[in-house]
């Protein structure tokens, strides 16, 4: 017999013939409707059996006799509670598309766990490499596919592009064409085929460079995504790479983080995430288990705290796919690119008009009968000579000209950039600090002001409970009234973000994780007062939890135990003090807290402060009328439980870091959400404010955020360069406080670590996050990112800014002298002469001592303590200063002056034939610049040789080059169009070359006036 239900508009029949009064159909709808009434009670007994299987998570008695269930088609994902029964496929869709119907068909959030084989309360297991193993073959790493980096083939290619280079490339190849023709292949491609050659060496060691700085800057940028997550594996919290992150996990999030996969909420309050990298939509969306309980990849949390389940990882997330189509620019053009690009395209332009009048005399001066060749003959004779030659010398001509286009053209300039730029990168990730934005890089070096936090910057974010105070007693040995230790071990206990882990098993001690704050006062609960959190968490219930907020500096929890709701808030002492009305003594009576009892706490908070502690106060409220519909926690008239005072040492290196900005005309402001008088400890003991003398003074270096922020824009504006510290202070301060310094012309540097530091990390010119306890979203605020979130990296930072600005200047002062000698001596030259003293090949290869190797060489100079002797560089000064001008016209007119004597008297000083004279000419021109290297390591310094041997890499391209030419001289003749020289010839090429070592001695002798003294410049008061 089968029961199943009427279908609408079904009649029953009944047989005409039947009788219902009749005893036998009666007696049989009887034992039908008996028969219905079993068949309802045990579906309802089945139901509920079910039911509770279901929710606890019991498995299900099996017997020899069995009940089969008709399951419907789509039902049968879920097998034995096994992950692998589970399709990656299925659980992706269900969160990218937040489909509360496909999370139904799971069986909710609970179902789903047991068959991921997540514990909801502990994690997975995470000794269990296997399991870990098998659920990434199931369902993939956290890695998306990123697109392919360029490959090598590809630079060459860019290299190539260069109009210049191609033009060339044309007259190279022609000439080879002619040279074979007229001379065969034997001896006929030696002129075009060493020209090919030569573009081919330029091309390829530009090329080689440039694929090198590409694969650092990817590298770096695998680093910056690299990001640490914090999970629950084995019931302990533990911080593991973004990449680690398996399906099943239990991510622990709070405010700040990224959300590293999709996933599902488990459990949490007050939960808000940031969903506009994913849908463009600025509105905050709440997440929570009823309405919404899915967590997209890649989103923000911007409010409360919660865990999270992941479902899908990887190229499984809808972030995965959109990441792994996104191309990152990683060498974006800086500031400092865009002017050299600037001052390149104006050379170029003095070059190209160079290199046409010479193109213009040579042509005329060869078609008008006025050149000769090496055997002292015309070359062009009407009617005598060859197409192919005149076809030749016309090629040579050409090629001529546009290598001094080559040569001219400073295109090393924004190459020097980069290479500057990758290596300090990359020297500045082994000294803590992490560049995300290239500009910052340069930025920094001109940094007058910097804004920095004070916990775990200045001090070393190591906090402990020194002190603890009942009412207006100190509390020795922990020794207070029973009642009051329970209600302060509750509010430590459930009032707080942290956690602790006990290794079952073991008398170790407690891990306690959290933040600074948090982890202290929980080490202190759990060591000192024997504080146990899960008996405490199984005792009550929570019912609604207010997080931490840098406004009003605070957090709060209600929870219910037994039949009382009791309200605990724990915050910044003084604003607790606020909101109280009673205090409990050392011995447990509650006393009224009156004016004159409210301020001597207030005197002993005061004090603590003095101490340069972090005063914390605990307060507790019993809610005998809780109001369920109410958004905020009941915050009047509170019961002041105690405050306990938390000792954070300054680091021992940050008063010399501070000095250090000071000498280099840095000023340094401290921004904390401390009170005014822990602040003001912290601030004499780093060197910050300078111990008070007179007292009027130091006050007016102090100031509190509400006071900065009431200020008229006028007063802000004259108050801003005097104020050292600001307390109590707000995120809307410090953004405020920056905004106003850069008004007044400073170049502002600020530290932060909160997700409401954001808009102060990106007003300013250069962000600087902590990478310790920075959240995700103010490390993708910031330009750089401070790995030990150390103050005294902070400094580095600046040290290496400078050095940037100023290994780019020594470049631009090398090369500037290289051109101006090269151009001054060519146009010379062919106009008088008609001849060019250099040749395609040898003017490529100095473009490739100036432009590659001399950028290898100077733009990699490691930074100095000297860097910080000098005040900070303005944003609108020019990059070559009076100092460069005078340094690089002298070398220049010195090698001018000799190459030009050579040119035109070589011969007979010497005595040889053209050939040689031009040899001399061209090894005297490189060598003068290998001399000139040395000098350009120092603008000013007079000893060019100090911390040489720090430089390996310097060392090693000098000797490169200088065994190159020697090669080129002796033994690569035909290629280099040059003739072997004698031991005095060299000895005489030195001795030239040497003498710029002298000249450059002699003229930083001369003085010269900045050009910071002789432009109108706002002036930035010392510290």
């Amino acid at each position: 017999m089968s029961l199943r239900l009427r279908k609408p508009g079904e009649i029953t029949a009944v047989d005409e013939t039947t009788s219902c009064s009749s005893p036998a159909v009666r007696l049989a709808h009887r034992r039908r409707l008996r028969l219905a009434c079993t068949a309802i009670y045990f579906t309802k007994v089945l139901e509920s059996l079910t039911k509770k299987v279901l929710e606890n998570n019991l498995g299900i008695l099996r017997s020899l006799s069995y009940v089969a269930i008709d399951v419907r088609p789509g039902d049968d994902g879920l097998k034995d509670g096994k992950d692998e029964k589970v399709d990656p496929k299925s659980l992706s869709p269900m969160v990218r598309e937040k489909s509360l119907d496909a999370l139904a068909k799971f069986g909710g959030v609970s179902r789903l766990a047991s068959v991921l084989e997540t514990d909801l309360e502990n994690g997975l297991s995470g000794d269990d490499e296997t399991d870990l193993a098998r659920r990434k073959n199931v369902f993939g790493e956290n890695r998306y596919t990123r697109l392919p980096a360029k490959p090598f083939f590809a630079f060459v290619l860019e290299a190539f592009k260069d109009l210049t280079i191609l033009i060339l490339l044309g007259c190279a190849v022609l000439s080879l064409a002619f040279g074979i023709k007229q001379h065969g292949l034997k001896e006929g491609w030696y002129e075009g085929g060493s020209i090919i050659i030569a573009i081919f060496l330029v091309v390829v060691v530009s090329a080689v460079s440039n694929y090198k700085q590409s694969r650092q800057f990817q590298k770096l940028s695998n680093v910056s995504s690299d990001i640490k997550v914090e999970v629950l594996r084995g019931g302990r919290r533990q911080k593991i790479s973004i990449f680690e992150v398996l399906v099943g996990d239990l991510v622990c999030l709070k405010i700040g983080d990224q959300v590293p996969a999709d996933g599902l909420f488990v459990d949490g309050h007050s939960l808000k995430v940031d969903e506009s990298s994913m849908t463009g939509e600025n509105d905050h969306v709440e997440v929570n288990d009823n309405e919404n309980p899915f967590l997209l990849s890649g989103t923000k949390v911007t409010a409360g705290y919660a865990r999270m389940m992941v479902t899908s990882v990887g190229m499984n997330t809808a972030w995965g796919e959109i990441m792994s189509s996104v191309a990152r620019d990683l060498a974006e053009e800086t500031p400092l690119q865009a002017r050299l690009n600037k001052l390149t395209s104006s050379i170029g332009k003095i070059g190209l008009t160079v290199a046409l009048v010479v193109l213009v005399v040579l042509m005329i001066r060869y078609f008008t009968g006025k050149t000769r060749d090496e055997s002292g003959h015309v070359e062009l004779r009407s009617g005598h000579t060859k197409t192919n030659d005149v076809m030749n010398a016309v090629l040579r001509i050409v090629a001529t000209a546009v290598t001094i286009v080559v040569v001219a053209i400073p295109e090393g300039l924004p190459l020097a950039v980069t290479l500057t730029l990758a290596y300090s990168m990359k020297r500045m990730m082994s000294d803590n600090a992490m560049v995300r934005k290239l500009s910052a890089c340069e930025t920094m070096g001109s940094a007058t002001t910097i804004c920095t936090d004070k916990t775990g910057t200045l001090t070393l974010n190591e906090m402990k409970v020194t002190e603890f105070w009942v009412g207006k007693e100190r509390v020795k040995n922990n020794d207070a009234a029973p009642t009051v230790l329970e209600l302060l071990l509750a509010g430590i206990g459930l009032n707080t973000t942290g956690t602790v882990y006990r290794p079952e098993g073991t008398a170790s001690v407690p891990e306690v994780s959290g933040s600074p704050t948090e982890k202290a006062i929980l080490s202190w609960g759990v060591i000192e007062l024997g504080l146990k959190m899960d008996e405490l968490k199984r005792g009550c219930q929570i019912l609604q939890v207010e997080a931490f907020n840098s406004e009003k500096k605070r957090s709060g929890v209600s929870m219910r135990r037994g039949a009382h709701i009791h309200v605990h808030w724990k915050g910044a002492a003084e604003m607790i003090l606020a909101h109280c009305w009673q205090f409990y003594s050392q011995d447990g009576d509650k006393q009224m807290l009156d004016a004159q009892a409210r301020g001597q706490i207030r005197a002993i908070i005061e004090k603590m402060a003095a101490k340069s502690l972090r005063c914390i106060a605990f307060a507790h409220k019993e809610v005998t009328d809780p109001q369920p519909h109410e958004s905020s926690l009941e915050d009047t008239e509170l019961t002041l439980l105690g405050v306990v005072g938390l000792k954070d040492p300054c680091r021992p290196e940050v008063r010399s870091a501070v000095e250090s900005c000071k000498n280099a005309g840095v000023n340094i402001k401290m921004i904390t959400g401390d009170n005014v008088h822990t602040a003001r400890a912290i601030a004499i003991e780093c060197g910050i404010l300078e111990t008070p003398k007179d007292n009027s003074k130091v006050d007016e270096m102090i100031v509190e955020g509400v006071e900065f922020r009431n200020f008229s824009p006028e007063e802000r504006f004259e108050a801003v360069d005097k104020i050292r510290l600001m307390a109590r202070s707000s995120p809307f301060d410090k953004l405020l406080m920056v905004q106003t310094l850069k008004q007044k012309g400073h170049v502002v540097a600020v530290t932060g670590d909160g997700t409401n530091d954001a808009p102060a990390l990106k007003e300013a010119d250069i962000g600087l996050s902590m990478g310790i306890q920075g959240t995700e979203v103010a490390k993708e605020s910031s330009d750089i990112v401070i790995l030990d979130d150390n103050f005294a990296s902070v400094v580095t930072v600046l040290r290496w800014g400078r050095c940037v600005y100023n290994n780019i200047q020594k470049f631009i002062q090398f090369q500037l002298t290289v051109n101006v000698a090269a151009l001054v001596i060519n146009f010379i030259a062919a106009v008088s002469s008609g001849e060019v003293p250099l040749t395609a090949v040898q003017l490529l290869w100095v473009n490739l001592i100036m432009d590659t190797l001399g950028a290898l060489a100077l733009a990699t100079e490691r930074p100095t303590n000297n860097l910080l002797s000098h005040p900070p560089v303005g944003r609108s000064e020019p990059l070559i200063t009076l100092v460069m001008w005078r340094n690089l016209l002298a070398q220049a007119l010195y090698q001018v002056t000799v190459l030009l004597i050579l040119q035109f008297k070589g011969r007979s000083i010497f005595r040889v034939g053209e050939v040689v004279k031009n040899t001399i000419v061209f090894n005297c021109f490189v060598l003068c610049q290998v001399f000139n290297e040395f000098n350009a390591r120092k603008l000013e310094e007079k000893n060019v040789f100090k911390g040489l041997h720090k430089n390996k890499l310097f060392i090693g391209i000098i000797g490169v080059t200088l065994v190159f030419q020697v090669l080129m001289i002796e033994f690569l003749k035909k290629f280099a169009n040059t003739e072997r020289l004698g031991w005095t010839q060299w000895a005489a090429c030195i001795g030239i070359a040497s003498l710029t070592w002298p000249i450059g001695w002699l003229v930083k002798c001369i003085p010269v006036s900045s050009v910071r003294s002789l432009l109108p410049r706002k002036q930035v008061p010392a510290s």
